[in-house]
């Protein structure tokens, strides 16, 4: 462990500064590297500071004396670590690092970081949601692809050795690189290729473990910029005027042959619109490089290439299909085209009920101001009221006439009745009966004909009509061809969610039974209410943050919306010996629960939220999966009062509201092994076994948020557990 003295402390910046400038600052333009990181940058207070919030506690350890021994090189990461051993006699243990470790892998993650990453490639993507959505509206018109099998393997001394041989190409640090070396050799950072545990917050992954991917997979990114670089010179994309001829508006469609490529840590994904046997050089281009330079197991047979239209794809979580664009943005139906109808009929009844009960309103109105008129009048032959109002009531009237009239002749049949009524059958149009009238009235009877034909035509009104109605039909017909057109010359990409493993996935975490019902779990009854529904509220926005780019979005909201609400009901009602009535009854529908303050709390997302989500409504760049808060139980532990725990989350040592948790993983609870696919949900991860049945310390707020989901067992330091049978 560190020493207690305290050492003089290191040079720090003067702020503001960032991390980059200090980089840059180190940069050897002679050699083309950077020098020394570790003992002018890393190791300096201000740098290992960043990881700090504002907000937080005091260290329990001298940030001066771990800045010292980092610049002196004689902190051993060994030194700063603690084995969990497992639970079961055969387990397998788990070697965490201490906090000033994990302060020291944050800084070399931010120093490692702001070297390689404005240089990766631009499909090597960070965030999983940013990944999808490339897919979604870059990729063009797939015919074939594949994914790079890559099974789960450690990352051993080899692949160490590889990764400091690419790290040695833009840094000279030997301090670093031994530095690095012992935290693989003493299992401080430990990296399983092909697994299920990249990226989803487990604490046996290590915060630096992602960028150290991505530094190890760059030959792949280059390699994979050369071949895109070599197809999109081969296959130019013509400017318009080679597509048009004189002048004219080209129909032909020029689709040049293109690579996409899409790379999440040790996932890579490659579509072309090219042919089979250019996907296959490519892809057999890639697995040699794989193979033969980086020294991975690569299954061929799980990276054959499939047909993006016929067949289904996985990666990264999701299922991916080419379809016609018609698949994704279906016109509406016939029973939605009648449903709207109705709607529209309905409304319009409802504006009509507004408009007669305005009239009669009026008329009842009217009525009475006569009938005080009348009254009055025939009390006495004259009255005064001391006030004019007989323009106001002209006004009134005028207004109210104007509207009815206006509405009267906005009817289209209204119209033609008086137009048909005031121009036939009149003795006026004889010729020999308008010689024989004064000159003026033959002349007043032509201006009423002019205002009659200028007010009253309905001819005009009626063309126009059918114009509408004949636009309307050439809009019809036109969207119908440019959708069929589409169909036949376009592909888009369809992204979804597997449902079956989101079904089984629900089944083994025991919230339906063997028929698909719901079920309580009896594990949470231990529990108090709020807690309960936090766990359940957890699981639940994980699902609805993971699937929320997905076509099938419904049927998730389904599973949130039905499974879990009512498992978590039944487990409410079987905790407090009631029916599932009584609980929906006591708790509502919104799963509402009262905090110390006695105020209704909602942590449960409730039915008219998860109604009106839609597709990518939240814009999460990389949502953690499910799977660490499925396959994890907090349960509470009743412990001595006199006895204060503090709380360890990271930079938090908050005593007052401290509650003791014991942790149940779901692959302890059914004895289940998670690499047996048969058992286990293919694709989900699990919580290293060493944690199951330990006890941590957690504040309120910071117990709130894991079982919300909001943090991870990464945020928390694990190597702190409390020692309870």
């Amino acid at each position: 462990m560190l020493p207690s003295d305290k050492p003089p402390a290191a040079p720090i910046p003067s702020p503001p500064f960032s991390i980059s400038s200090l980089i840059s600052s180190r940069y050897n333009p002679t050699k083309g590297k950077y020098l020394h990181l570790l003992s002018s940058v890393i190791s300096l207070p201000s740098v290992l500071s960043l990881s700090i919030p504002a907000s937080s506690f005091p260290l329990h350890f001298s940030l001066a004396s771990l800045s010292l021994h980092l610049r002196l090189s004689s902190l051993s990461p060994s030194s700063l670590s603690s084995t969990i051993p497992s639970s079961r006699l055969k387990g397998a243990s788990l070697t965490l690092p201490c906090p000033p470790l994990k302060l020291t892998l944050d800084s070399l993650h931010l120093a490692l970081d702001s070297i390689y990453a404005p240089k990766r490639a631009t499909f090597a993507y960070s965030g999983r949601h940013t990944a999808v959505k490339y897919i979604k509206n870059y990729i063009q018109n797939p015919t074939w692809w594949f994914k790079v099998d890559i099974p789960r393997q450690h990352f051993t001394a080899r692949h160490v050795s590889r990764l400091l041989e690419v790290l040695s190409g833009k840094i000279d640090d030997p301090q670093l690189f031994l530095f690095v070396r012992d935290l693989f050799e003493s299992d401080l950072v430990s990296i399983e290729l092909g697994g299920a545990e990249l990226g989803r917050g487990f604490p046996q992954e290590s915060t630096i473990v992602p960028t150290l991917v991505n530094i190890y997979f760059d030959r792949v990114d280059r390699e994979l910029q050369v071949i895109r670089e070599e197809v999109h010179k081969r296959n130019p994309r013509l400017k318009e005027e080679h597509l048009t001829g004189n002048g004219s508006t080209s129909t032909a469609f020029h689709r040049p042959v293109r690579v996409y490529a899409i790379r999440y840590l040790d996932e890579i994904f490659v579509a072309t619109s090219g042919s089979k046997f250019l996907t296959l050089d490519i892809r057999d281009r890639i697995l040699h490089v794989l193979e033969g330079e980086l020294g991975l197991k690569v299954d061929k047979l799980g990276s054959s290439v499939h047909s993006a239209v016929s067949e289904k794809i996985g990666f990264m979580g999701y299922e991916f299909q080419a379809v016609p664009p018609s698949v994704l943005y279906p016109p509406m139906s016939e029973k939605a085209i009648r449903a709207r109808k109705k709607y529209l009929k309905m409304k319009a009844a409802k504006a009509e009920e507004l408009k007669n009960a305005r009239e009669t309103r009026r008329k009842k109105l009217g009525l009475k101001i006569l009938k005080q008129l009348f009254n009055r009048m025939k009390a006495s032959e004259s009255f005064d009221l001391g006030f004019g109002i007989e323009r106001e009531v002209t006004e009134v009237f005028d207004e109210w006439a104007g509207e009815t009239v206006k509405e009267y002749f906005q009817n289209l049949e209204n119209r033609c009745y008086w137009h048909r009524l005031l121009l036939t059958g009149d003795f006026f149009c004889l010729d020999r009966i308008r010689c024989q009238l004064p000159d003026e009235l033959v002349q007043s009877y032509d201006t009423l004909q002019e205002k009659v034909e200028q007010f009253l035509s309905h001819v005009r009104d009626i063309k126009s009509l059918e114009r509408e109605q004949s636009r309307k039909i050439e809009e019809e017909e036109r969207c119908y061809a440019k959708r069929t057109i589409d169909d036949l010359a376009e592909l888009k990409i369809k992204v979804s969610a597997p449902i079956e493993q989101v079904r089984k996935a629900v089944k083994l975490a025991g919230f339906t039974n063997s028929m698909g019902r719901p079920r309580p779990i009896k594990l949470l009854i231990r529990l108090d209410d709020a807690d309960i529904i936090k766990w359940y509220a957890g699981v639940g926005n994980r699902w609805l943050d993971f699937y929320s780019c997905c076509s099938n979005f419904k049927m998730v909201k389904t599973v949130v919306n039905y499974h879990l609400r009512f498992s978590c009901f039944l487990t409410l009602a079987e905790k407090h010996e009631s029916t599932k009535r009584q609980a929906i009854s006591h708790f509502t529908k919104d799963l509402k629960v009262k905090n110390k303050d006695g105020v209704d709390e909602i942590w449960f997302p409730t039915e008219r939220e998860i109604k009106m989500m839609g597709a990518e409504t939240r814009n999460i760049p990389d949502p953690k999966p499910v799977d660490g808060t499925l396959t994890m139980i907090l349960v509470q532990l009743a412990v001595d009062d006199k006895e204060k725990y503090e709380c360890v989350a990271h930079f938090c040592r908050e005593t007052d509201t401290t509650i003791l948790y014991r942790i149940r993983l779901l692959q302890n609870r059914l004895n289940v092994d998670p690499l047996n696919e048969m058992k286990w949900v293919p694709g989900l991860g699990a919580v290293h076994e060493s944690l199951n049945k330990k006890c941590f310390p957690l504040c309120e707020c910071h117990a709130t948020e894991l079982l919300l989901g909001k943090i991870t067992l990464q945020d928390i330091d694990c190597t702190s557990y409390v020692d309870i049978e």
